[in-house]
Order: C-alpha cells, then sequence, then structure tokens
C-alpha cells in the first residue's frame, strides 16, 4: 500500500505504467475494427475513423467503470476494449441488413444491459470460488494460444516461425523474466513496458519496424455521433447483439471477480450491477458514436498480476491516454510500430499470470478433495481450451448457438456455471460413503 502511494506522487511513473496497460490492450483492440472494416468493404477513411473512435471509446468505457458512484461504475483497476466475440455478428448484420442494423443494435443491447444490471447482479450466488476460478483459469488458457501465434509473427504472417519472429518473442519474454528477478520497485512494475520499448529497438534494426503509417497518419480526428448514418433497428439482429452482450457480461464478471481476490475486496451483487451497468452504458455509448460494444479485458489483469500495482489513477491514466489516442491519429499510429512477435513475448507473460491468478483462487477457495469441484474445473477448462484448439468444432450449429460455442472463453464460462447449478446449487442430498466409493 505505501509503494502505491509514493507512485502517486511521481507522475511520470503513473504515466508509464498507464501507458504499458495502453501496449497491452492496444492490439485487442485495433484488430477489431479492421477486421469488421475489411470484411464490410470500409473505404480507408472510414476506417481510420472506426480505429481512432473505438480508441477514444475504450478510454471513455474505462474511465466509466472506473467512476464508482451510486449508480453505476465497480471502481476496480479495469480497463475495457471492444468485445471481440461481437465481431462475427456484427458483420453478418451489416451484409444482410447494412452498417445501421449494426448500431441500432448495440444500442438496443445496451440499453438491455442497464435495465436489467440489477438482476443479472443478484445472479452472484452462481459464482462461487469453483466458477470464478476455473472461468479465471479458462480465460488464461485460452488466451495463450493467441500469444504464441503473435510470437510467431501473427495469424498468416508470411515469415510466422522465423528465426527473427523467434528471437524477438523470446527475447522479450527472457528480458521481462530477467527484469522481475533482479529488480525490484517500479522498474519490476514496467517489466512489460520495457520488454516491448527494447524488443521494438531491436526489431527496428533488424528492419521489422515501419514507420510508414505514423507519418501519413493526420494530427486531428474529428467525432461526431452517428458518423455512419441513422440507426436502424432490426428485431433479429438487435437479439443477436444482446445474446452478444450477456455472453460478454459472463466473462467480465470471470474479471470483476478475479480482481476483487487481487485487491482482497469482496465483490457484492451490488457491485456487479453498477459493473454491468457502467458496461450497458459504454455498448450505448459505442452504437451511438458509430464504434463497438465494449467488455473488460482480461490480459490487463495479468498485467496487474504482473506489475503488482493496483491503484485507480494508474487506469485513469491509461484511460485517458486512450481518449487522447483516439483524438491524435498520428499518436495513435506510433504505438502500431510494436511488431506482433514482441507483442507476443510480452503477452505469454500476461495471460501466464492470467492462469496463475485463477489457479490461486481454485487452491485458496475451493475443496479440491472434493471430486464434483474437481470435474467442474476439468470440463470447464477442458472446454475452454478444447474449443479454442479446434476452433470449427460446432461449425455446422445455426448462427445464434454459435456466439456461444466458438469462442473458448464463453463455452468453458457457461460449462462451468451449469456445472455448478447442477452439482451445488440444485445440491443433492450426501451420499454414502458406499456411494462415493
Amino acid at each position: 500500500m505505501k509503494r502505491n502511494m509514493q507512485l502517486n506522487r511521481h507522475p511520470l511513473k503513473t504515466l508509464s505504467l498507464g501507458f504499458q496497460h495502453v501496449l497491452a490492450m492496444y492490439a485487442g483492440a485495433v484488430i477489431v475494427p479492421l477486421i469488421v472494416a475489411g470484411n464490410l468493404g470500409m473505404s480507408q477513411t472510414e476506417l481510420t475513423y472506426l480505429i481512432g473512435i473505438d480508441l477514444l471509446m475504450c478510454g471513455v468505457a474505462t474511465l466509466l467503470q472506473l467512476w464508482n458512484n451510486r449508480f453505476f461504475g465497480i471502481g476496480l483497476p479495469v480497463v475495457l476494449g471492444c468485445a471481440f466475440q461481437a465481431v462475427a455478428p456484427m458483420i453478418t448484420i451489416g451484409k444482410v441488413y447494412g452498417i445501421s442494423a449494426i448500431y441500432g443494435a448495440i444500442i438496443a443491447s445496451g440499453l438491455f444491459v442497464v435495465l436489467l444490471s440489477g438482476l443479472f447482479g443478484k445472479l452472484i450466488r452462481f459464482f462461487p470460488p469453483v466458477v470464478t476460478g476455473s472461468v479465471v483459469t479458462t480465460i488464461g488458457v485460452t488466451l495463450i494460444p493467441v500469444a504464441l501465434t503473435d510470437l510467431g509473427g501473427g495469424q498468416g504472417a508470411k515469415d510466422f516461425g522465423s528465426p527473427q519472429n523467434l528471437i524477438l518473442g523470446f527475447g522479450v519474454l527472457i528480458v521481462i523474466i530477467l527484469i522481475n528477478r533482479f529488480t525490484r520497485g517500479f522498474m519490476r512494475a514496467i517489466s512489460i513496458l520495457l520488454g516491448l520499448v527494447l524488443g521494438t529497438i531491436v526489431a527496428g534494426f533488424m528492419g521489422k519496424v515501419n514507420l510508414h503509417p505514423v507519418l501519413e497518419a493526420s494530427w486531428l480526428h474529428p467525432i461526431k455521433p452517428f458518423y455512419f448514418g441513422t440507426p436502424t433497428f432490426e428485431p433479429s439482429a438487435i437479439l443477436t447483439m444482446i445474446i452478444v452482450a450477456i455472453v460478454s457480461i459472463a466473462e467480465s464478471t470471470g474479471v470483476f471477480m478475479a480482481l476483487g481476490k487481487i485487491m482482497d475486496r469482496e465483490i457484492t451483487s451490488k457491485d456487479l450491477a453498477k459493473g454491468y451497468r457502467a458496461e450497458g452504458l459504454a455498448i450505448m455509448l459505442g452504437g451511438i458514436f458509430n464504434a463497438f460494444p465494449y467488455t473488460t479485458y482480461s490480459q490487463n489483469v495479468g498485467l496487474i498480476q504482473m506489475s503488482r500495482v493496483k491503484t485507480r489513477d494508474v487506469i485513469v491514466t491509461a484511460g485517458g491516454i486512450l481518449v487522447l489516442l483516439g483524438f491524435v491519429p498520428k499518436i495513435a499510429a506510433m504505438t502500431t510500430i510494436v511488431p506482433t512477435s514482441v507483442l507476443g513475448g510480452a503477452m505469454i507473460a500476461m495471460f501466464g499470470m492470467v492462469v496463475s491468478s485463477g489457479i490461486r483462487m481454485l487452491g485458496s477457495s475451493v475443496d479440491l478433495n472434493n471430486h464434483e469441484n474437481l470435474l467442474i474445473i476439468a470440463c470447464s477448462v477442458g472446454m475452454g481450451l478444447g474449443v479454442t484448439v479446434v476452433p470449427n468444432l460446432f461449425h455446422a450449429l445455426p448462427g445464434e448457438w454459435k456466439i456461444l460455442t466458438e469462442n473458448g472463453i464463453v463455452a468453458g464460462s457457461f460449462t462451468a456455471i451449469i456445472l455448478n447449478i447442477l452439482f451445488n446449487v440444485l445440491r443433492r442430498s450426501k451420499p454414502t460413503d458406499m456411494e462415493e466409493v
């Protein structure tokens, strides 16, 4: 606590830690507008707007969640970004009904979350430690393949797995490990940032840093609501985005519980309701300004574990940086020069720490001698990892069902929730000794 208070007196340190959080979530935030714009045939101008408004709204959404008042905001050091599980539904809606229907559906789904946030918050009894620990572990495990893919150069890269990419990725990981082994205090806290900076410098000497996006980007970026036109409201599109919102809430719940454990703070149903309400407001604003649905980012939980800095002022700084990046594309473009392999090396450490956090939750709060608890953990983590490594398993299912099955985090989370209801909520009578044998 004393060290965190000292950090507040050093603005440059707080700025560095906040920027580290931005780098941790930046790739996940930017990849969504790139995929959506590419599939919907948007122009370069429209793509530029989409990236800028996305970063701006990531910052606004983060600040909304930090603003802990009586109506909304959970007050935990969470960073929000666009929900990746919304990508495929948005593309489908855009191709069938047009871009305006995408944003009408996003606004409606956000309103749905705001109105029912109190009900969702009362469902906390369905998230005991065996569920939240399993969900957090699943989040980390299912993200590891993403980190390794980036370390190799990124999905579809022509030089995937090349010696240069491997040297950069594993080199960054080794630097992070060494900093954590031989340093203390602030240096250890910004180990991820130092690894990314050193990795990018080395990559520059190897000719793998492209500065053209920075040179070509403009200095100012106009922001206006309904950039792509007046939203339209199609019932099937709205239902689809509501399902996506519910899925995001399930994922956010695991993140809230993990951070509550890290912060030594008990998360109540009222806290969850305010967190969901802030997320719903962020989704609505995303629709109004033609951005995306927003949800909590689990990679930043791993970063908090790595840095051991839990103060909210660092996340406030990160939110402010994201807002600034949204208005100034040239500054935002500077963060795109970090090579994918460099980012992948850092992600291994961050996502691995998410796994460690989940294991710690299970080890400290769950009776692991209970066979039913072991089965909940085994099936949920197994389902989450299985769907991640075999993504076409549910390819033949209808689109509405695939939203719940094509994402490993979602599949694992729902498995843990359902099995907990089966074994613990709908509690059976205590078995006899012979039945246990």
